[in-house]
């Protein structure tokens, strides 16, 4: 299954490194090409004559191989790799790495990677929760990288919560499951929209809405790891990952967003237009700030321009569009109505009235309906996971039009 798969494993100096030998035969058992990389460190955990036998290669220390006479390229490492996986990860290797510091070998493998690359962090517990460890996290998460949570059991001091790594077995089928869904929409361009729009109403206050974007982000990063080429037009967010392949394209109101749209639309396979655009915008909206009174005052509203609307006039007979509605009321019936006016393949349902789903919550809970009469009903998960639950149903209704 991953025969032709060229993986790279950085093992740095935790207790967990004993594990990594049944990883690396798991791999390589499966047809994967496995390159180790350990740090000084990690050599007082598991011997490179294991990791060297199990992966059929030698294991790289230094960038110089003192035995050959030869040199070892960091950038080809980097360039030849489909994925790096860093485990067990410790907490001073995961501070390098968030700030560039290429004192080793392994760092400088990473930062020269052109693949994807996923972190599995193993530390004590105190180390684990320590504010450095987790802004250096959220760092390495910015960037792009995958995060592999930490587990909660217990640890090699005796303590017990987060920060034993992943198991062997977990980790194989966490690379096994990226290999698989990376190929789907491979060749596929998706466009894909996110966040709130902000419509101006004086130079420092704004009409907008609740929308934190992570529906959208989560969108964009898992039909990357399916191997699909994105853009992404977002409204004002905060700090959300993504993938550095990504094209992001940020917009401020509705008719930024509706321009870019139409500036990318030709190009796109799939349109996925989960933002939360306004549907009212200040008619004129004042050159200064409005001052407060004490009397009631009349803003004037007009409609934006339907973006789906507008985009539809657009679309090819290839094409797969999929929007989402957000209801209170009536949800079923509206979403259907939408399905049909706005010539959609399928649309995503989620409903105010259901507990942590919508706007600004990590988790969402989602309905989707097709064009085709099929209805797909989810329950509460993360956004990652909803996300990879929405593109599925994509491919499936694609698969079968």
């Amino acid at each position: 299954m991953l025969k032709g798969k060229h993986i790279v494993l950085g093992i740095t100096g935790g207790i967990a490194a004993y594990k990594i030998p049944y990883l690396i035969r798991l791999l390589v058992r499966e047809g994967a090409d496995v390159r180790v990389i350990m740090t000084a460190a990690a050599r007082d955990f598991v011997t490179p004559l294991t990791l060297a036998t199990l992966s059929k290669h030698d294991v790289f220390f230094h960038p110089f191989n003192m035995e050959t006479g030869t040199w070892n390229s960091h950038v080809e490492l980097g360039q030849w790799a489909d994925l790096m996986l860093f485990a067990p990860l410790t907490a001073n290797t995961m501070g390098k790495m968030a700030h560039g510091i290429a004192d080793n070998f392994l760092v400088t493998a990473y930062l020269s990677a052109k693949c994807p690359v996923m972190l599995a962090p193993s530390m004590d517990l105190d180390m684990f929760q320590h504010p450095s460890t987790q802004k250096n996290l959220e760092i390495l998460k910015s960037f792009g990288n995958k995060i592999i949570d930490a587990q909660a059991g217990e640890l090699a001091s005796g303590l017990s919560g987060p920060g034993r790594m992943e198991e062997p077995e977990k980790l194989f089928e966490i690379i096994h499951d990226f290999f698989f869904q990376s190929q789907e929409l491979k060749g596929k361009k998706i466009l894909v929209t996110a966040g709130p729009t902000h419509e101006k109403i004086d130079p420092v206050r704004f009409l907008g809405n609740h929308s934190s974007g992570l529906m959208g982000f989560s969108l964009a990063n898992e039909a990357v790891n399916r191997g699909g080429n994105v853009t992404l037009i977002t409204g004002p967010v905060g700090n959300h990952e993504i993938h550095p392949t990504i094209k992001r394209i940020d917009v401020t109101s509705a008719t930024e967003m509706l321009q870019a749209c139409r500036k990318q639309i030709s190009k796109a396979d799939i349109l996925i237009m989960a933002a939360a655009v306004a549907d009212y915008t200040i008619k004129n909206p004042l050159s200064g700030k409005l001052k407060k009174r004490s009397d009631l005052i009349t803003l004037e509203l007009s409609p934006t321009t339907d973006i789906l609307h507008e985009l539809k006039k657009l679309k090819k007979e290839d094409q797969c569009f999929i929007g989402f509605a957000l209801e209170t009321d009536n949800e079923m019936e509206n979403a259907k109505e939408k399905l049909k006016s706005k010539s959609l393949d399928l649309i995503v349902l989620n409903s105010l009235n259901e507990k942590g789903a919508g706007f600004g919550a990590p988790t969402n809970k989602v309905t989707i309906l097709t064009k085709n009469g099929k209805t797909i009903k989810g329950n509460l998960k993360s956004k990652k996971e909803v996300a990879s639950d929405i593109l599925s149903a994509i491919l499936e209704y694609i698969k079968s039009n």
